[in-house]
């Protein structure tokens, strides 16, 4: 069974732009996951992707999974709420175009529904404008969480380009 997939690509191209969400407590702590730990990338992966239909790193190796978490290019950022892990994202920097992709970012689902994923995308696109770049992008999907698209154009990003797949 095919299903049809909207998928849209966007992008903010300057800190100004950021409609920037605070933390929501002291409670909250976003941390670049240091030392490298591919085990909570696949972590994070599995458990946030699972309704989402993220399938296409399930088959990676552990070998696969070390290399990409290692890459000198990839930077995890992970949220604790105390000492419970929350959410995270990945940034991919592409330093010779001077743009940084938003490779995965989510929420755990015991978090969602709690304007964290406004908070931990406003990081994300602050964290990426450091380094300075042009411009930070995404792509997001229907199959992603209900307020993933509004919270990208809430937070600035705008659409620029929208395809529609077969899965």
């Amino acid at each position: 069974m095919t299903k049809e997939v909207k998928r849209n690509y966007l992008e903010i191209n300057s800190l100004e732009d950021l409609n920037e969400r605070s933390k929501p407590s002291d409670d909250y702590s976003l941390n670049l996951l240091d030392p490298i730990n591919f085990q909570l990338n696949k972590f994070f992966y599995k458990n946030i992707g699972k309704k989402h239909k993220w399938v296409d790193r399930l088959i990676w190796t552990e070998e696969q999974w070390i290399d990409y978490a290692s890459s000198n290019k990839v930077r995890t950022y992970v949220l604790k709420c105390k000492d419970d892990l929350v959410g995270f994202f990945e940034l991919i920097y592409h330093e010779e175009k001077k743009e940084v992709e938003i490779a995965y970012l989510g929420i755990l689902e015991d978090y969602q529904n709690k304007q964290l994923g406004s908070y931990i995308l406003s990081e994300a696109i602050k964290k990426s404008f450091k380094n300075k770049i042009d411009r930070v992008w995404v792509h997001t999907c229907t199959l992603d969480h209900r307020n993933a698209l509004k919270n990208y154009i809430t937070r600035g990003m705008k659409i620029f380009k929208t395809e529609t797949i077969n899965i």
